[in-house]
């Protein structure tokens, strides 16, 4: 039976990396809530889609922290925002979530006095709740070069959680310095599975790449398949799918091992029919 992986909490009803979001997904059935991963100034690792926080905090209306919108080159592409980084955790709290999509969530705006969580709330909550963690780590580079290596500081953050775990990260440098089981994210194909067989003990591609095929060669190479990522509105639905169900039907069909979701209470009851 495939798992169900909460993406950034059940983000289809509440702004993602939330305590709120990641509560709901739990309670909805997930059997993991997957929180992403960055640093700030200070070193403590805090729960953020990307460590450029415009788009998902009050930051921008925050007079107090005006003086710290810049300019940063981050794998390659330009910035320009507020950046984890130069925050403390104490002044990160201050801040309150917004929802990142407000046009195709409008629902999820009136949540508007939730903060931003550090991890270490995360695995207490996943504790308290009986639910898995499958955290990312994003921009691991980029964290490496500042000093703010995000590979021990979840290594040490994990000793502590007694529940499932999945690491997961689109850096393979950065896999190979966690924990097993690890998960190799791949967002432009080709999907070499023998490759990431190596070091990998599953997959996490983008759901364009994945059909009955690479879902036979990564299970013939010993990798579970966990493509990303369902969500019920129809701008971000394959073509030809009239619903998230009907396109998540089509991936359990294939034998995937879990699905991402944004929906964990549809894909649940997708993937576990009574």
């Amino acid at each position: 039976m495939a798992i169900v992986i909460a993406h950034r909490g059940a983000s289809g009803y509440r702004p993602e990396h939330t305590l709120a979001s990641y509560a709901l997904g739990a309670e909805m059935g997930a059997d993991y809530i997957e929180p992403d991963l960055v640093a700030t100034r200070d070193g403590e690792l805090v729960c953020r889609h990307e460590n450029e926080i415009s788009g998902t905090t009050d930051v921008a209306a925050r007079p107090e922290f005006a003086d710290r919108r810049t300019r940063k080159e981050i794998d390659g592409k330009d910035y320009d925002g507020w950046f984890t980084e130069d925050f403390t955790l104490a002044e990160l709290k201050t801040l309150r979530a917004r929802e990142r999509i407000p046009d195709a969530r409008p629902g999820n705006v009136a949540y508007a006095d939730l903060e931003i969580p550090a991890f270490a709330e995360v695995l207490e909550l996943a504790a308290r709740l009986g639910v898995g963690v499958y955290p990312e780590t994003k921009h691991p580079a980029h964290h490496r070069a500042l000093g703010l290596e995000l590979e021990p500081r979840l290594v040490e953050a994990l000793r502590g959680f007694d529940g499932p775990v999945f690491v997961q990260s689109f850096s393979a440098d950065s896999l190979r310095e966690l924990p097993r089981p690890r998960v190799q994210l791949v967002g432009r194909g080709p999907v070499d599975v023998e490759a990431i067989a190596a070091y990998a003990d599953a997959i996490g591609p983008a759901k364009q790449l994945v059909d009955a095929s690479v879902v036979e060669a990564a299970h013939s190479a010993g990798l579970q398949v966990h493509p990303y990522t369902f969500r019920r509105e129809a701008q971000f639905l394959l073509d030809g799918d009239a619903s998230m169900e009907a396109e998540l039907e089509r991936f359990l069909a294939w034998g995937v091992d879990g699905v991402f979701t944004d929906h964990p209470d549809l894909a649940v009851a997708t993937a576990r029919p009574s």
